[in-house]
């Protein structure tokens, strides 16, 4: 049987929610999550949350490796939301390095998100045991070339963009 949930993990759990489901509005509806959008938005915020919350769990009673990856996809989110388009020096990598940014958060979010699902559910008989199953591992594989899919058409719509936009709005977006 799988672990119960604290009351914190619940909590942890549903606003964890927020953001996935935010980030996927987001990318079914611009093909991007775009930090200026009520979804980009509410995908900061839920993370935010999300991560904060997930401090205080731990299953081996400290740091542990979803809390890194929760600093590393605020790092990635907040790099990508208001740092890179602050830096002019970047040019025309600009809104490449945006949707990265963004993006890579949004992965990072889920690596976690799979694995806890992955042994908890269904809560009779989990399909995985632990990080280092099969189960999860394969899924984690499918999840990073959906990531790396998904970049690349997001990268070449940026480019179908920017070219169809003109030299002009290649200058103005430096």
């Amino acid at each position: 049987m799988a672990h119960p949930l604290s009351p914190l993990g619940i909590a942890h759990t549903l606003i964890s929610l927020l953001p996935v489901v935010a980030g996927l509005y987001g990318l079914t509806r611009d093909r991007r999550i775009d930090a200026a959008s009520g979804a980009g938005k509410l995908y900061l915020a839920g993370l935010t949350v999300s991560v904060l919350t997930s401090f205080g769990l731990s299953s081996t009673g400290g740091i542990n490796p979803g809390h890194v990856l929760g600093v590393l996809a605020l790092l990635a989110a907040f790099g990508g939301a208001w740092l890179v388009p602050a830096f002019s020096f970047l040019g025309r990598l600009r809104p490449y390095l945006q949707a990265f940014g963004l993006s890579f958060s949004f992965f990072l979010l889920l690596v976690p998100g799979i694995n806890e699902t992955l042994t908890r559910l269904p809560a009779a008989a989990p399909l995985a045991t632990g990080p280092d199953d099969p189960v999860v591992r394969t899924a984690l594989l499918g999840w990073l070339v959906l990531f790396i899919v998904g970049f690349v058409l997001q990268s070449r719509g940026i480019r179908r963009a920017t070219s169809a936009s003109g030299p002009a709005a290649s200058r103005r977006a430096e």
